[in-house]
């Protein structure tokens, strides 16, 4: 869509004013408040072409005019200049990556918090099935003659605790060894990438102790498999949603909320434009999700040494800042991928 630069100063003072005051803007309102160099009449004309193209519109009886859908999307593919964050935020999610880069789940949980907090809009995260959960720590433990207890730390330093059955002249000392070795040899591994050499090396140096292995190595590659079944999804910041104007209609806000406590709704979100990388902003019916429809979307990849971990979104109204939202986002994308690429 071709636009003389006149017309998009004046876009761009609409779309600003709108998200700063969430109040349908005049031709007056952008005369006072920017310095176009132009009359009010003029850009009185000139609102009235991009309300014919599409971009802006009169809300009810409103002598004022909000930007529409499209009118939104032209200021982020063209008009939108990137906002520094505050200083401040950004060492915020530096040090937080920094300080637990071995803790993928943990550190994205934290950003989401951090991110509902700073933008008021709700935050979804979704971590990626292929990341997966790896064992951390596993200690076999006598309870009694006869059995075991097997308590399994995993990456994302959720704990499983299994009983196992025992021959009853099997030792600390037995389960210890079992213990170091399967730590020794899996740590860090998910059940796809237990190789043949690496299992054998484990049998091999745990031939009395083979009874124990096979049943333990069983409970554990179950746990794991049951653990990496599902891609992981947190909802943060749901309640911001009743802060924003647009949504002082009680069943409105009701009825969205509800939709994003559903994981089927949210994986609908999230799943969209999976082979895209960096960011993606979604504006309105955009997303193709008709539960957000009156909102905007804005997804964030997430790589540690290459591989998709995960994906966070912002969902708020398409009032946005787009700006702020997709500058921290970003943000949290690069600090993630450097942070992880020198713990290598």
């Amino acid at each position: 869509m071709e636009m003389d630069s006149r017309k998009a100063k004046i876009l761009e003072a609409v779309v600003l004013d709108y998200i700063e005051t969430a109040e349908p803007v005049g031709s007056r309102t952008i005369s006072k408040k920017y310095d176009l160099g132009v009359s009010s009449a003029t850009i009185r004309n000139e609102m009235a072409d991009l309300e014919e193209m599409g971009l802006i519109e009169q809300p009810h009886t409103s002598a004022g005019r909000v930007p529409s859908e499209a009118g939104y999307r032209y200021y982020v593919d063209y008009l939108m200049n990137k906002s520094d964050i505050k200083e401040e935020a950004k060492q915020l999610i530096t040090g937080q990556i920094r300080a637990k880069r071995e803790q993928v789940g943990e550190v994205l949980r934290d950003s989401m918090k951090m991110l509902a907090e700073v933008t008021n809009c709700t935050t979804v995260m979704m971590l990626d099935d292929k990341h997966g959960t790896t064992l951390k720590l596993l200690q076999l433990l006598p309870v009694e003659p006869g059995k075991a207890l097997m308590v399994i730390i995993m990456e994302d330093d959720k704990i499983e605790n299994r009983f196992l059955e025992i021959p009853e002249s099997m030792t600390k000392e037995d389960l210890d060894l079992v213990s170091m070795m399967i730590n020794q040899n899996l740590r860090g591994l998910k059940v796809d990438d237990w190789q043949r050499n690496i299992l054998e090396n484990i049998f091999q140096n745990l031939t009395n102790q083979r009874q124990v292995v096979d049943c333990a190595l069983e409970m554990l590659s179950s746990i794991l498999g049951i653990q990496n079944k599902d891609k992981k999804i947190y909802l943060g910041g749901g309640l911001n949603m009743l802060s924003q104007p647009e949504f002082k209609d009680v069943t409105k806000v009701k009825n969205l909320l509800e939709s994003l406590e559903q994981e089927e709704v949210l994986t609908q979100i999230m799943a969209a434009d999976d082979n895209e990388t960096g960011i993606t902003v979604k504006i309105g019916a955009e997303s193709g999700v008709d539960q957000v429809k009156d909102c905007s979307v804005i997804i964030a990849n997430y790589k540690v040494k290459g591989e998709t971990v995960g994906k966070v979104g912002l969902i708020g109204p398409t009032r946005m800042d787009y700006a702020t939202a997709v500058s921290m986002l970003n943000t949290m994308a690069l600090t993630l991928e450097e942070a992880y690429q020198e713990s290598e």
